[in-house]
């Protein structure tokens, strides 16, 4: 239990996806202007992620491994995320409209979010158990959503503020993720 905790605080915090690693940065940035919009996208996320964690943590141990195909794992988890975003999608489209229209093209894009398949590839890489590898899933999910919401909450903040001509929009964003990533090192220590 203890060995699932620190995969869980390391996964959300320590090695945040977005702010330690760098990966899915195009939907933390594109996603990012409305609270309400982010954590759609990070719910998406996390249905996603851990669901992908476990169905690719299921088809390598007991296909992929034991008929010697290791080598088309990138091909097999890139075709499991696929299909997982297109449940999410008809199901967003279908029970809420709104949420489904503000996500716009990102919704897609987490098809090809490298943070997704980045977690299948280092669940694998890590030689977690099925349930390490959707605990780090879960987890990576969650940290991604309060990464995405933070960003959202104070983007809407900085829409009041007078900001310098030249800092104005992506800039501004930039220096900002710059600044939540430096806070979320200081997590480094917890592990």
């Amino acid at each position: 239990m203890q060995e699932l905790l620190m995969i869980a605080v390391g996964a959300a915090f320590v090695n945040n996806v977005v702010l330690s690693q760098f990966l899915g940065l195009c939907s933390f940035l594109g996603v990012s202007k409305k609270m309400k919009t982010a954590a759609g996208m990070g719910g998406a996320v996390i249905f996603v992620l851990t669901l992908s964690s476990l169905c690719a943590g299921l088809i390598y141990k007991f296909i992929l491994v034991p008929t010697g195909i290791v080598y088309l794992q990138t091909i097999v988890f890139i075709m499991v995320i696929a299909a997982l975003v297109q449940l999410v999608e008809m199901f967003l489209k279908k029970s809420v409209p709104a949420l489904y229209r503000a996500l716009g093209v990102y919704l897609p894009l987490i098809t090809t979010n490298c943070a997704v398949l980045g977690v299948a590839l280092i669940n694998v890489q890590n030689d977690y158990t099925i349930l390490e590898g959707t605990v780090n899933g879960f987890a990576t999910a969650v940290g991604f959503t309060v990464a995405i919401v933070l960003m959202a909450g104070l983007r809407e903040k900085m829409e009041h503020n007078d900001v310098p001509k030249p800092f104005r929009g992506m800039p501004m964003v930039l220096l900002t993720a710059m600044l939540m990533s430096m806070a979320f090192y200081g997590f480094s220590g917890i592990i």
